[in-house]
C-alpha cells in the first residue's frame, strides 16, 4: 500500500520500523565483509534511532515488545553484530581468553539485570496500599522518588548506558585497538554499578517507605481524626474522570465532612482541583477500613464492576446519582436497584424508572435537581439582528450497543455542519464527545471530516476577505454581492483580537495552572505526589473557581468573533459553551437536559429511523426542540426561529419540559440535594442505633467471612 493511503501516524511508524530494520541489515553486511565504515555508521545510526523512538514513538516500541523484539533483544543484537565484525578485522580477537572485551560486555548485561532487580524492590517498597491527595501524610515519613532513569525507565537506561559501549567498540573496529572498547565498557560498567548502588539507598531506613501495615494503621487513625460523613465513590477508566468531576463541587458544598474514595491509582491525578480529601483504596481489604469509619453515605456517579465491593459495607448508605440523565436505556440501568436510593433531577427520571420496570421501587427515587447546572446562564433572548448566531453542535458518542441513533456524527453530522456553514450569519462551535470514534471507526472518520470542513470554511473566509469578497460564495455575479451584503450585515470580518488578548489568556492560563494543578518533578512517583499534594491551603477551591471564570472570559475574548471553533479540549467545558451559544444542536443525551436549564432553543438529530412522532414519543427530552432529519434540511427553519421570537413556538414547551426534567427552581437544587444527603445520613444513623440496641451477641457476625470472600474474588474490570 502506498504511504499516501496510510494514516500519518501509521506512515511515520512504518518508516521508522523500516529504517530500524535497514540499520540492522546494513550492520550485518558491514560485519560480514567486513566494511568498517558501514559497520560503524549502521551501528551508531541504529542506536541513535532507537533512542529517538524511545521518546517519540513509544507505541511502536511497545508493539515490537509484543513480538519479543524488545529493547534488550535489539541492543544485544547490535552488540553481537559489532563483536562479530571485530572477529573479521585483523589484529582484533575479542574472544581470546586474554581479551577483556567479551567478559566486560557480558558483565554490562549482568549489571543491567542487577539494576532491574533493585528497581523492582524499590518500586514494590514505594507502592503503598493507600494513595492520598489533600491529606497530611507527614506522619508517614515519606521520601522523594529516586531518579526516573533508574527507577522506571529501564529501556532508556539500557540504551543510554550502551552509548559508551557502542562508541568504544566501534572505535576499536576503526583503529584495531582494543583499548577503546575496554574504555567504553569500563565507563558503562562504572555508571551501571554506581546507579545500582545509588538506587539501593532507597532500601535503607532513611529513605524506605513505611510498610503496608503501618500505612493502614495511619489511615485508620486519620479516618478517626478527620471523621468523614459524606463521600463520593468512583471507579473507572482514564477517560471517565469527567463523570466524577461533575459532582466534586456539589460534594464540597454539602453539610458534613466530605471525602472522595477512588479505586484506581491513576485516577487520583484525574480528579479536578478541590480541597476535598481524596483517598484511593485499590484493594478490597483496605476498602473495608471504611466500615469502621464515621462515613455515613456515598454518592455514586457511575456503575462499575468494583461498585459491588463497596456496596457490601452495611454501615454506609449509597445513593446513585449517575453522571447525566437522558432518555437512553443507560439512564435507567437495572443495576440501580442495588443502591439504597436513586437520586434523579426531576419527575421525568422518576417516570423513566417506573416505565422501565427494572425493580427500582418508587419510594427509593429521590428528586434532587442538578445542582452543578448553577453556572448555566438563563436565556437572554434572541441574538442581535445585525450580529452572528452562535450555534453549538455537541453530538454524543456512538455508545456500546451499535445503535445508529446514538450519535448523529456518522449519518447526519456532515450534513448538519454543511447546512450551518452555508448560512453567512452563523458562527459554529463544534464540541464532539471525547469518546467519539472509540467504538465505531466510522464515527472517528466522520468526526475528522467535520473538523476538516470547519477548518476549510475558516480558511475560505480569510481568503475571500483578502480578495475583497467577504461573502462566502463562489465569487460570481449577484450571488456574490448578496452574500457579501449578508456577511456585512452580520458584522462578519476577519479581524483578530490584538496581542493583548492572547497575553491576557496566557496570564489567566498560568494563574489557573498554578492553582488547579500540582507541579511535580519529572521523576515523581505516587509517594512523592502524596508529599507534594498534602493538606491544601484554605480557600484554594474558591480561588480556582475565580481563576476558571477569568480564564473562560479571556478565552472567548481571545477568539475572533467571526471564526468557527473546534473545541476538543476539556477546557472550556460544555457549560461554558452553553453560555455563549444561542442554540444547541445535539443528540439524545444528558447534554439536552442540562442545556434546557437555560430554556434556550435547541434541536435534536433523529438518525434512529423513527418517524418524528415516534421519536418524540420514545424520547421525551426532544419534545420541546426542533427535530433534524439525517439530511438536516430543517436547519434554516431552526435558525429563523432562533433569530425571530415570533417564529419560536416552543418557548412555553421548553419551560414546562425544564421543570419536568430538572424539577422546580424553588427551593434551589443544591438545597434539595443537601436535604437528601442529610436525610440519607440520618438513615445510616438510625440503622447504627438499631444495631447498637440489639447488641452484637444477638446477631451472628459474618463480616470477617464476607471480607475473606471478597479477597478471593478476582478484580473486576471497570466500566460495567
Amino acid at each position: 500500500m502506498p504511504l499516501a493511503g496510510i494514516a500519518p501516524r501509521r506512515a511515520v511508524q512504518l518508516m521508522a520500523l523500516t529504517a530500524l530494520l535497514a540499520a540492522y541489515c546494513a550492520q550485518l553486511v558491514g560485519a560480514l565483509k567486513p566494511n568498517v565504515p558501514l559497520l560503524v555508521a549502521a551501528a551508531a545510526g541504529g542506536l541513535a534511532l532507537d533512542l529517538y523512538l524511545q521518546h517519540q514513538q513509544p507505541g511502536l516500541l511497545s508493539l515490537l515488545s509484543r513480538v519479543r523484539f524488545d529493547v534488550m533483544v535489539r541492543q544485544l543484537l547490535r552488540d553481537m553484530l559489532i563483536l562479530f565484525g571485530l572477529l573479521q578485522i585483523d589484529g582484533i580477537e575479542p574472544l581470546k581468553e586474554q581479551s577483556p572485551l567479551t567478559v566486560m560486555l557480558l558483565s554490562s548485561y549482568l549489571l543491567h539485570f542487577l539494576i532491574q532487580g533493585v528497581t523492582i524492590m524499590v518500586r514494590r517498597d514505594r507502592t503503598v496500599p493507600v494513595v492520598t491527595r489533600n491529606v497530611d501524610v507527614s506522619a508517614l515519613g515519606l521520601s522523594p522518588a529516586p531518579p526516573r532513569i533508574l527507577a522506571r525507565r529501564s529501556s532508556h537506561r539500557l540504551l543510554y548506558l550502551s552509548v559508551p559501549v557502542t562508541v568504544g567498540l566501534l572505535t576499536t573496529a576503526a583503529t584495531a585497538d582494543a583499548v577503546w572498547g575496554v574504555l567504553g565498557l569500563g565507563i558503562s560498567l562504572a555508571l551501571s554499578l554506581g546507579g545500582a548502588l545509588y538506587l539501593a539507598t532507597w532500601l535503607l531506613p532513611g529513605k524506605r517507605t513505611a510498610d503496608d501495615q503501618r500505612v493502614r494503621e495511619w489511615f485508620a487513625g486519620w479516618l478517626q481524626e478527620y471523621r468523614p460523613t459524606v463521600g463520593l465513590y468512583f471507579s473507572g477508566g482514564a477517560t471517565s474522570a469527567y463523570q466524577a468531576n461533575m459532582w466534586v463541587s456539589t460534594l464540597a458544598a454539602l453539610d458534613g465532612k466530605p471525602l472522595i474514595v477512588l479505586r484506581e491509582r491513576f485516577m487520583v491525578q484525574k480528579i479536578t482541583a478541590t480541597d476535598v480529601p481524596i483517598v484511593c483504596l485499590p484493594k478490597v481489604a483496605d476498602l473495608m477500613l471504611l466500615e469502621h469509619s464515621t462515613l455515613k453515605m456515598l454518592l455514586h456517579p457511575s456503575n462499575s464492576g468494583k461498585t459491588s465491593q463497596v456496596l457490601r459495607i452495611p454501615t454506609i448508605k449509597h445513593a446513585f446519582t449517575n453522571h447525566g440523565e437522558s432518555d437512553k436505556l443507560s439512564s435507567c440501568n437495572p443495576y440501580a436497584k442495588a443502591y439504597d436510593e436513586v437520586w434523579v433531577a426531576g419527575p421525568a427520571a422518576r417516570d423513566r424508572y417506573q416505565l422501565a420496570d427494572i425493580g427500582v421501587d418508587d419510594h427509593d427515587v429521590v428528586e434532587v435537581g442538578r445542582p452543578q447546572l448553577a453556572p448555566i446562564r438563563p436565556y437572554p433572548g434572541p441574538p442581535p439582528a445585525d450580529g452572528l448566531t452562535t450555534v453549538l453542535y455537541a453530538p454524543t458518542w456512538e455508545g456500546w450497543d451499535g445503535n445508529p441513533g446514538n450519535t448523529s456524527v456518522v449519518l447526519a453530522g456532515e450534513n448538519i455542519v454543511r447546512e450551518l456553514l452555508a448560512d453567512p450569519k452563523v458562527r459554529l462551535l463544534y464540541k464532539p464527545h471525547p469518546l467519539t470514534g472509540s467504538v465505531d471507526a466510522r464515527a472517528g472518520e466522520a468526526n475528522k471530516r467535520i473538523q476538516a470542513m470547519i477548518t476549510e470554511a475558516n480558511a475560505a473566509m480569510v481568503a475571500e476577505a483578502a480578495a475583497g469578497n467577504p461573502g462566502g460564495s463562489d465569487g460570481s455575479g449577484a450571488e456574490s454581492a448578496e452574500s457579501a451584503e449578508s456577511a456585512a450585515a452580520a458584522g462578519r470580518g476577519v479581524q483578530r483580537p490584538g496581542p493583548e488578548a492572547a497575553a491576557e489568556l496566557a496570564r489567566a492560563q498560568a494563574e489557573l495552572d498554578a492553582l488547579a494543578t500540582s507541579t511535580f518533578r519529572p521523576g515523581a512517583d505516587e509517594v512523592e505526589r502524596m508529599l507534594v499534594q498534602s493538606s491544601p491551603e484554605a480557600g484554594r477551591a474558591e480561588a480556582v473557581q475565580a481563576a476558571s471564570d477569568a480564564w473562560e472570559a479571556a478565552y472567548w475574548a481571545s477568539l475572533p468573533a467571526w471564526e468557527h471553533q473546534i473545541i476538543t479540549d476539556s477546557r472550556p467545558g460544555i457549560y461554558a459553551c452553553f453560555n455563549v451559544a444561542d442554540v444547541l444542536v445535539s443528540d439524545v443525551s444528558s447534554v439536552i437536559s442540562d442545556y434546557l436549564s437555560s430554556e434556550k432553543p435547541y434541536a435534536v438529530a433523529n438518525t434512529s429511523g423513527l418517524t418524528e412522532a415516534e421519536f418524540k414519543a420514545e424520547f421525551p427530552t426532544v419534545r420541546a426542540g426542533t427535530i433534524l432529519g439525517p439530511k438536516a434540511k430543517q436547519v434554516p427553519a431552526l435558525l429563523e426561529a432562533v433569530r425571530d421570537p415570533e417564529h419560536d413556538t416552543l418557548v412555553r414547551a421548553r419551560a414546562e419540559l425544564k421543570e419536568h426534567l430538572l424539577g422546580p427552581s424553588d427551593p434551589p437544587s443544591l438545597e434539595r440535594f443537601n436535604a437528601a444527603a442529610v436525610a440519607l445520613c440520618a438513615k445510616a444513623d438510625a440503622r447504627a442505633a438499631r444495631m447498637d440496641a440489639r447488641g452484637e451477641s444477638d446477631i451472628p457476625s459474618q463480616r470477617r467471612d464476607a471480607a475473606e470472600e471478597m479477597e478471593l474474588e478476582p478484580e473486576e474490570p471497570a466500566g460495567v
